[in-house]
């Protein structure tokens, strides 16, 4: 009776060192820069903290850094790629003003610093934000979560949108805080997008009904806001090396 116990003891103990030793592995293969969190977006939109929660050039680890948020106030879009800062404001109905900066702030951010990017190409049918979605989330069901992820090359239609919101406004909803936001049409443009992506921020990071927050900017760097639709032509996804 005593060897049979001791057998099923040593049994226990095997499988538990097994199941730690695959941790540690799952662990390893999966390890690559954290992203860091700023607030979140519901505190902005439902509790009205406009004012800013990090300064961009504060952020001292600027090599491989990307980031994005609205800027302070919702008075326009925040773009980090690759170690530079970018605000996008608007200037009327049809133009905006694109400055390279890191002179600015944000009531809240989502940033991460990638070193190395493992290229993925986008299938032809992966055209739109929906389908683009499905796909992150199955390409890296195995990976560690949330990551940042970039995109490159041509689209077809896009619509980005830059905050505007007129000074002194008090924000406790999604429609008081989307006042005076401008919507911006864009058609055969090559640009860069950088994303956020996970199931578990909706709400803190992206929107209640999405697992991805995305900036666009053109490739030119004369216009960048906020991704609300688009038509993929010939794209590629960057994804962080695990």
């Amino acid at each position: 009776m005593f060897c049979t116990y001791r057998i099923l003891l040593l049994g226990v103990i095997t499988m538990i060192m097994s199941c730690n030793s695959s941790e540690e592995k799952s662990n390893e293969n999966s390890t690559y820069p954290d992203v860091h969190i700023v607030n979140a977006m519901k505190n902005v939109i439902r509790n009205g903290e406009l004012e800013e929660k990090i300064l961009l050039d504060t952020i001292s680890n600027k090599k491989g850094l990307y980031g994005l948020g609205p800027e302070r106030y919702l008075t326009g879009e925040l773009l980090l790629i690759d170690g530079t800062s970018y605000v996008s404001r608007v200037t009327s109905d049809s133009t905006m003003q694109v400055k390279e900066t890191f002179n600015t702030s944000a009531p809240f951010f989502v940033y991460a610093n990638v070193q190395s990017w493992q290229t993925v190409q986008l299938p032809e049918e992966i055209t739109d934000l929906k389908s683009l979605e499905t796909f992150i989330d199955k390409e890296t069901a195995n990976r560690k979560r949330p990551f940042a992820f970039k995109l490159s090359g041509t689209v077809k239609t896009a619509t980005i949108h830059v905050q505007n919101l007129p000074p002194g406004t008090s924000v406790s909803s999604p429609q008081e805080a989307h006042q005076g936001q401008v919507n911006y049409h864009l058609k055969d443009e090559p640009v860069d997008l950088v994303g956020f992506f996970s199931t578990k921020h909706q709400t803190i990071f992206t929107h209640h009904d999405s697992f991805m927050h995305i900036h666009l900017i053109t490739q030119d760097r004369t216009k960048m806001g906020h991704l609300d639709n688009v038509y993929f032509e010939k794209m590629t996804l960057y994804l962080p090396r695990k």
